[in-house]
C-alpha cells in the first residue's frame, strides 16, 4: 500500500516513460532525412545485373558458396588505412562511401558501381556522391578505370578471391576467381598515365594532412580564446 505524502513533503516526481524509437523507422531517431533500409535484398533488386551482391535465393549467412572445396570471397584491408581515414575524414559521407567501395569490390579490387548507384545506396544526391568520390580519389585510395568501374589501391583494400556460382545462365558452371595482389600492384606501377600517388601509394601524406588539420584547429581555438578574453576585459557580454 503506497503511503500518502505528509504535509510539507513533496511527492516524488512520476517517472516519464522514455519515448521509443519506431521499430520500422529507426533512422528517424537521428533526425536525418534518410529512408531506412529494411531489407538488403530489396536494395539489391534495384541493380538486377549485380547478382553476386545480395540475392534472396541464397541461404542466410551464405556469401558466395556452400561448397567446402572452394573458399568464399575475402578481402585484405589495411588496419593502418582504416585508422587514418577515421582520423582524417571529419564527415560521415566519405567514410560511408569507402565502406561501400570495400563491400562492393570484386576479386582484384575492381568496383563496378556507377555514381548514380553510389548516390542511391548512400541516399544522397548524385552531385554529393560525385564530390565525395573525387575527394577519396584525390588521396589515391581508388582510381577510375572506365565509366562505372573503379580500382582500389591494393595496399589499402584488396579482395583476393571470390567464388562465383553460375546463376546467370542455365548451364553455366561455377568458377573461382583469384587475383594476386602483387600482379595488380605491378600493373598499376607500370601505368605511367596514373598519378604517382596511385602508382606509389603512401599514407604519409594523409598523416601530414591530419597534423595540419590539428594545427589549424588549435590556431582557431587560440583566436577564439583571445577574443573572449578581450571581451571580458572590455566588459562586453559573452
Amino acid at each position: 500500500m503506497a503511503l500518502e505524502p505528509q504535509e510539507g513533503q513533496q511527492s516524488s516526481p512520476r517517472r516519464v516513460p522514455r519515448p521509443q524509437v519506431p521499430v520500422d523507422d529507426a533512422i528517424k531517431a537521428w533526425g536525418q532525412p534518410l529512408s531506412p533500409v529494411k531489407d538488403l535484398d530489396e536494395v539489391a533488386r534495384r541493380y538486377p545485373d549485380r547478382k553476386l551482391t545480395l540475392e534472396s535465393e541464397r541461404r542466410p549467412l551464405e556469401f558466395y558458396s556452400s561448397d567446402p572445396g572452394q573458399p568464399n570471397a575475402f578481402s585484405m584491408d589495411s588496419l593502418e588505412f582504416l585508422f587514418l581515414i577515421a582520423q582524417y575524414f571529419r564527415e560521415a559521407l566519405p567514410l560511408r562511401m569507402i565502406l561501400l567501395l570495400i563491400a562492393c569490390q570484386r576479386a582484384g579490387g575492381q568496383i563496378y558501381l556507377t555514381q548514380d548507384e553510389m548516390a542511391t545506396v548512400l541516399d544522397v544526391s548524385r552531385t554529393k556522391a560525385s564530390e565525395t568520390l573525387q575527394v577519396i580519389m584525390s588521396h589515391g585510395i581508388v582510381f577510375k578505370v572506365k565509366r562505372g568501374c573503379y580500382q582500389f589501391n591494393p595496399p589499402y583494400s584488396y579482395r583476393v578471391a571470390e567464388f562465383i556460382p553460375g546463376t546467370e545462365t542455365a548451364g553455366t558452371k561455377n568458377r573461382y576467381v583469384k587475383v594476386e595482389q602483387y600482379d595488380t600492384i605491378s600493373k598499376i606501377r607500370k601505368d605511367a598515365s596514373l598519378p604517382d600517388l596511385v602508382r606509389f601509394p603512401s599514407l604519409e601524406h594523409m598523416r601530414q594532412a591530419i597534423e595540419e588539420l590539428r594545427e589549424q584547429r588549435a590556431a582557431e581555438r587560440a583566436v577564439r580564446r583571445l577574443k573572449r578574453a578581450q571581451r571580458q576585459e572590455e566588459g562586453e557580454p559573452q
